[in-house]
C-alpha cells in the first residue's frame, strides 16, 4: 500500500537562516536517487549525526539544462514530487529546492556561497563531486570552494564514485538502459525497481470505450525516460497488494492530441473506481514502440493483442 510520505522542504531561501542548527550539505540534480547520489547521501547523513547537523540536499527546479534548453534537456526519471519523497524516504532531514530562475543565475560564486550556503542553512561541511562548477561567472568549483570554507567556517569533502560492472552509475546510464529496456540492470542501479508515481486524472475515457478502460497520469514533462507498451505492477493507493497491468507511455499519435506524454495504464482483472487516487507504476518488460494506427479499430485490436501477450507473459513470470 502507498503510504503518504513526510515532507520536509523549503522551496525558497531568502537571506535569512533556516535554522540555528549547523547543516551537513550536498548538492545535485538527484534524478533517480540511484545508488551513486546514495553513497553521497549517506556520507552527509553519516557527517550530520557525528557531529549533530541536519543533513540537507540542495538541487534546483527547474534543473538548469531544462531552465537554458527545456527541450533538449535529458528526460527526467523523477518528477520533482518522486525525486523529494525519495530523498527524505532515505534519511535526508531537509531537501531544499532553489528556483532556477534569472535571479539564482546572476549569482556569483561567491554570492551564491555567501548567500545560499552560509547564510541560508548555515553549511559547516560540504560535500559535492569534484567536477560541481557553480556561479554565473563560473568560477565556483571544487578548489574555489575548498578556499571558500576555509574562509568562512565550512569544510569540503569530495564525494565517493560508485560503479557497477566498471562503469560509473549515473542518471544518463539509467537513461540508456530505459531506452535499451533493461529493467533488471536499471534496478540493480536504482537500488529498487523503476517506477513511475502520480495521480490518476480523468481522460476523455477513450479506453473505457475501446473496451479496456485505463488510469491515466499526466507526467507534466517534455518527454519521458521511456516510450511504448508495457506489462507493469502496479501499487494503487488505499489498497493491498500489486495489481498487474498493460502501460502505454507516449503521445498517443492515433489520437493527436497531446505534445507531452501520458502513462495510460489497464490494470488486469481490477474494476474498481480509482479517480484522484495516487498509484506507483513499475515497469517489467516491454512488448513494443508506440505507433500510430489508422483508426480507432485498429489502435484496439492492438490493444486488445497486446493486453494478451502481457498476461502470457505474466504468467510465464509470475515469480
Amino acid at each position: 500500500m502507498l503510504k503518504q510520505p513526510k515532507m520536509s522542504l523549503i522551496r525558497d531561501i531568502d537571506r535569512s537562516r533556516l535554522c540555528d542548527r549547523q547543516s551537513v550539505v550536498t548538492i545535485g540534480s538527484f534524478d533517480g536517487v540511484h545508488l551513486g547520489h546514495q553513497a553521497i547521501l549517506q556520507q552527509v547523513i553519516d557527517k550530520a549525526k557525528s557531529s549533530d547537523s541536519l543533513a540537507v540536499a540542495m538541487t534546483f527546479e527547474p534543473q538548469p539544462q531544462e531552465y537554458f534548453s527545456a527541450e533538449t534537456a535529458p528526460p527526467r526519471l523523477m518528477r520533482l514530487r518522486e525525486k523529494i519523497e525519495a530523498l527524505l524516504d532515505f534519511g535526508m532531514d531537509l531537501v531544499v529546492c532553489l528556483r532556477f530562475n534569472h535571479e539564482l543565475r546572476s549569482h556569483t560564486a561567491t554570492e551564491f556561497v555567501q548567500d545560499i550556503l552560509v547564510d541560508g542553512v548555515n553549511t559547516k561541511h560540504l560535500i559535492v563531486g569534484d567536477d560541481f562548477r557553480f556561479g554565473c561567472d563560473r568560477k565556483g568549483d571544487f578548489d574555489s570552494l575548498v578556499g571558500m570554507g576555509q574562509e568562512l567556517g565550512f569544510s569540503v569533502q569530495n564525494t565517493k564514485t560508485v560503479e557497477i560492472k566498471s562503469q560509473r552509475v549515473s542518471s544518463t546510464l539509467v537513461r540508456q538502459l530505459l531506452h535499451k529496456s533493461d529493467f533488471n540492470q536499471v534496478s540493480t542501479l536504482l537500488g529498487r525497481p523503476f517506477s513511475i508515481n502520480g495521480k490518476v486524472t480523468f481522460g476523455q475515457q477513450l479506453g473505457r470505450k475501446l473496451g479496456f478502460p485505463t488510469a491515466n497520469v499526466n507526467l507534466n514533462r517534455f518527454r519521458a525516460p521511456l516510450a511504448g507498451v508495457y506489462a507493469v505492477r502496479v501499487n494503487v493507493e488505499g489498497i493491498d497488494g500489486r495489481i498487474k497491468g498493460a502501460a502505454n507511455v507516449g503521445v498517443r499519435p492515433t489520437i493527436g492530441d497531446r505534445l507531452k506524454p501520458i502513462l495510460e495504464v489497464h490494470l488486469l482483472n481490477f474494476d474498481q473506481q480509482i479517480y484522484g487516487r495516487r498509484i506507483s507504476v513499475e515497469f517489467v518488460h516491454k512488448i513494443r514502440d508506440e505507433r500510430q494506427f489508422t483508426n480507432l479499430d485498429h489502435l484496439a485490436d492492438s490493444i486488445r493483442g497486446d493486453v494478451k501477450l502481457i498476461e502470457q507473459w505474466f504468467a510465464q513470470n509470475s515469480h
